[in-house]
């Protein structure tokens, strides 16, 4: 059975950064996976992609070796147990309120008589020979924690036996916990926003579990990972994309806009 890198590199004490995809389609997907990073996600809740694009982006990525993850749409076994079937190492659950929850979603992700997971990883057993029920011990089950309830429940969500770790999303952190009084949104700075997500990397540790976050700037993660946090996800393919043309845009007509003002072209185009 393959082993997963991410564990392996958690275990010798070091960091992971994370890509993520939220474009549906393998070369998109290809091109992320090929940039070094230590795992990618393919994000099946918010991305514009459903199994039919995910499937072919976890072909396209495997060759990179970097562990390949999905955060599914929601707490959902056929979600979940499809797309370990399709060779997801790792699944992000959103939404997880309780440690009932917690355990029905631990449940999911494993083989009896560790879980109740269905037999059938169809394509995991062609990518990864020798895939079974040690599979158990390979893959990691990421609960998201988003909302005041889940907060309310953080120590008891920790402790569920068989979770590997707890994976913030600022945004709706943000929203289910400020009652609306802060815009949604990345890179937290709000003191009372800043406490809960050291209280998340604090109660991970004690607990023996990992903390991930999702970040906007290599910078904030960089104060993410010396606060605790084992995993961070920089940005995403749509807004990396976006930056770099937006970036590319702006520069061509600051040039373009200088040498107009200094020579006659001449003419118009």
């Amino acid at each position: 059975m393959q082993k997963n890198k991410l564990k392996a590199l958690w275990d010798a004490g070091q960091p992971a950064l994370n890509g993520w995809c939220s474009i549906g389609n393998p070369f998109t997907a290809e091109i992320m996976a090929a940039q070094g990073y230590d795992s990618v996600t393919i994000d099946m809740q918010h991305g514009a992609l459903d199994y039919a694009a995910a499937l072919p982006m976890l072909q396209a990525m495997k060759a990179s070796g970097a562990t390949l993850m999905a955060r599914v749409p929601w707490l959902d076994p056929a979600a979940i147990m499809k797309a370990l079937d399709a060779g997801a190492m790792g699944i992000i659950c959103p939404m997880i309120n309780s440690a009932d929850e917690a355990a029905e979603f631990v449940s999911y992700m494993r083989y009896p008589p560790h879980g109740q997971r269905s037999f059938g990883p169809t394509r995991a057993a062609v990518a990864m020979p020798g895939y079974g029920v040690a599979a158990n011990d390979e893959v990691l089950a990421l609960a998201m924690i988003e909302t005041a309830e889940g907060m309310a429940n953080l120590e008891a969500i920790a402790a569920t036996p068989g979770l590997d770790g707890i994976y913030v999303g600022p945004a709706d952190l943000t929203l289910g916990t400020q009652q609306g009084r802060l815009p949604p949104g990345f890179d937290r700075e709000e003191p009372e926003m800043l406490e809960l997500i050291q209280r998340i990397a604090d109660t991970c540790r004690a607990n023996g579990i990992r903390a991930c976050i999702h970040c906007g700037t290599p910078d904030y993660a960089a104060r993410m990972i010396g606060m605790g946090y084992a995993l961070t996800t920089v940005s995403g393919d749509s807004r990396l994309l976006a930056g770099a043309a937006a970036a590319s845009v702006s520069a061509w007509r600051d040039r373009v806009g200088q040498n107009a003002k200094s020579a006659d072209t001449g003419g118009t185009y």
